[in-house]
């Protein structure tokens, strides 16, 4: 199982929104911070199986210094995500 970083973002009037770094477009958001993890889960999960599918590579994951070491990403809450990859 590989654990990618996904990138919380909240702002006064939206929803806990995850991106994640390593699959630019794969974002999801939840009410609160719990479901919006939970749907970080599913929506990485669905997406690399269907890379998986296509026939893509998937990247090997990024580590959470270089994200944070990135002005784009750097104030931004980072949590691990876990997808299963056969």
């Amino acid at each position: 199982m590989r654990q990618y970083v996904g990138l919380i973002h909240k702002d006064e009037a939206s929803d806990f929104g995850v991106s994640f770094p390593d699959f630019p477009g794969v974002v999801t958001a939840g009410k609160n911070l719990g479901e919006s993890l939970e749907l970080a889960e599913d929506a990485l999960t669905f997406h690399v199986e269907g890379m998986i599918e296509d026939g893509q590579a998937i990247p090997s994951p990024t580590s959470i210094e270089c994200i944070e070491a990135d002005p784009n990403h750097g104030h931004q809450t980072a949590i691990f995500v876990r997808v299963k990859i056969d």
